[in-house]
């Protein structure tokens, strides 16, 4: 593939500049990915997470298939504006999985109210438990068994992320000075294989190891690692073309040749 931004339709050349110069500059679009990196971060954690669903004789957690879609945007928001932005993106979703897991526990761990309605307290189904216990005791039940995680779970998931994330944008930054900047297919493929195999490799043995045999362990840390590479490779088109898009309305190639890149070095930007 050729680069980024051949074919953009923007003709104005674009500046290279080191990232340093980037983690210091203002960019037009720079706040909008980062909002949609964290959303997508949190919204596929809350809403897919509690789910498993099986499609074809396969049995998989559902947010698998929107969750590689913040690995997306992390490749996206280490090509365009550099390691040390996406830095800061990657400390936003962190802190900002954190406070979805304490808001979680607080809110799950509240008493509910008796006369507390839901869709499952009026289903028919459960009419028998309604009438022994509460419309709010079943209610509680179903809450908690959407929005309540173990603090395994959350302790992994947040960890997990936090390293493959950052494992993930490093590579993606140094492989883009390895190549000049060229063959973006490479760097987006091989940065997901290394983060996706560090999130993996955190998350499910933290997570479930001594709950889950050593195997289904195993079994489901390589599929599920399997499943996320071949969705950063379905989707490289499209990071081609929002990659090429923002490139040539920020006018800049960030390349990270004089980059610190601690996870806890300061970033300069304004």
């Amino acid at each position: 593939m050729n680069d980024p931004h051949a074919s953009s339709p923007v003709s104005r050349p674009l500046s290279r500049i080191a990232g340093s110069a980037g983690a210091r500059r203002h960019f037009r679009y720079f706040d909008y990915m980062m909002a949609s990196f964290v959303g997508i971060l949190l919204l596929s954690n809350l809403i897919g997470a509690a789910k498993l669903a099986t499609v074809g004789g396969v049995t998989f957690g559902a947010g698998i298939l929107f969750f590689p879609v913040s690995y997306v945007l992390g490749d996206v928001l280490t090509e365009v504006y550099g390691y040390a932005n996406a830095r800061r993106c990657v400390w936003m979703g962190f802190f900002a999985l954190l406070f979805m897991a304490l808001m979680s526990f607080v809110v799950v761990a509240m008493p509910p109210s008796p006369d507390w309605g839901c869709a499952s307290s009026a289903d028919a189904r459960f009419a028998d438990v309604v009438a022994r216990e509460s419309a709010g005791a079943i209610c509680q039940t179903t809450y908690e068994s959407v929005f309540g995680s173990t603090w395994r779970i959350v302790a992994a998931s947040v960890i997990a992320f936090w390293a493959g994330e950052f494992v993930n944008s490093f590579v993606m930054a140094r492989m883009k000075v390895w190549t000049q900047g060229k063959h973006l297919w490479t760097r987006t493929i091989g940065s997901t294989v290394f983060g996706q195999a560090v999130d993996s490799v955190i998350f499910y043995p933290v997570a479930f190891l001594g709950i889950w045999s050593h195997q289904a362990v195993l079994t489901v840390m390589v599929t599920n690692w399997a499943m996320k590479v071949a969705w950063e490779v379905v989707l490289t088109p499209a990071t081609y073309v929002v990659v090429g898009w923002l490139k040539a309305r920020e006018g800049v190639d960030v390349f990270d040749t004089d980059t610190d890149f601690s996870p806890f070095a300061k970033t300069d930007a304004v």
